[in-house]
């Protein structure tokens, strides 16, 4: 099963690594899962490593936005290995794929293709990423309405109502 990983975790060298998850939520990246999907968006176009960060994050619906302590290790492993190059762009790093890096994708076709299909997916409510998105999405509108400047009691109120009615709904399913 194919599983994303989010937050710490270790890197080794070896095909078949292990990843370890941290504090920040539930896994989104397994270990092979991440470099594959990684290394493929950086042969797509060359990125520095924000913009993989965000591009994980808009593949995903918003699902998952990978920290730097997730990405930027997973860079330098990638170069160390010889499958991407690094190049200074001004303050910045920019990633690019090497021929190693390109063969190795090729080598794993179906499970690349397979990987960026499942983040399809996941953005668009499939294959059990709809829960996840529908929970991401209430929660943004949650701190948005409620909290912003301008907020009356009122609208706070509804929201509350709103969220409580919800509940019992949902509660209601078990019985």
């Amino acid at each position: 099963m194919f599983h994303f990983f989010r937050g710490r975790h270790r890197l080794h060298h070896e095909h078949h690594h292990h990843q370890r998850g941290g504090g920040r939520g539930p896994k989104m990246f397994d270990s092979g899962a991440m470099r594959y999907v990684v290394l493929q968006l950086i042969a797509d176009k060359p990125r520095h490593g924000y913009e993989i960060i965000k591009e994980l994050e808009t593949l995903t619906g918003g699902s998952y936005s990978p920290s730097p302590g997730a990405i930027y290790p997973l860079l330098s492993m990638l170069a160390d290995m010889g499958q991407v190059d690094i190049v200074k762009d001004g303050n910045k790093k920019l990633y690019s794929v090497l021929p190693e890096g390109l063969a190795f994708l090729d080598a794993n076709r179906a499970m690349v293709d397979a990987y960026m299909a499942r983040l399809s997916c996941s953005a668009n409510g499939e294959a059990g990423g709809d829960l996840r998105s529908l929970m991401h999405a209430l929660k943004e509108a949650v701190f948005s309405r409620g909290r912003g400047p301008g907020t009356t009691r009122a609208q706070v109120e509804a929201i509350r109502a709103i969220l409580k009615n919800a509940t019992d709904e949902i509660n209601k399913l078990n019985q």
